[in-house]
């Protein structure tokens, strides 16, 4: 499994940023994809994920409404555009896959099973 994310830079408040998380190595269909960030001085943060059919997506609320993120099935690849970037936005953004199971027949999502190296995005002035 191997997620690559891209994208990220320095952008001044206000501006725009898109990250591009690249997939291989597992059937990318089958999976939810999250964006998770590490603030400095806070810790991890998830912020969105996605349905795996690319029909749902939920946003925690910080970056609800500025963030939008979407998935193409055919190139194995989520995109996170990222609008009204604030300071506070500043952080090392990761991809990462949901860990999903079966269990009696139920379906499972627990926590997130890979990671990617991880885009920095720094929002100043």
């Amino acid at each position: 499994v191997q997620l690559v994310e891209s994208g990220g830079g320095h952008v001044q408040p206000g501006g725009s940023l898109s990250l591009s998380c690249a997939a291989s190595g597992f059937i990318f269909t089958d999976f939810p994809i999250n964006w998770i960030r590490d603030v400095p001085g806070k810790g991890l943060e998830w912020i969105v994920e996605i349905g795996s059919g690319g029909n749902n997506a939920r946003y925690a609320d910080s970056v609800k409404d500025r963030f939008t993120i979407s998935r193409d099935n055919k190139k194995d690849t989520v995109l996170l555009i990222m609008n009204n970037l604030k300071p506070e936005d500043t952080a090392l953004y990761y991809c990462a896959k949901a860990h999903t199971y079966y269990e009696d027949d139920e379906y499972y999502q627990l926590g997130f099973d890979s990671w990617g190296q991880g885009t920095q995005v720094t929002v100043s002035s």
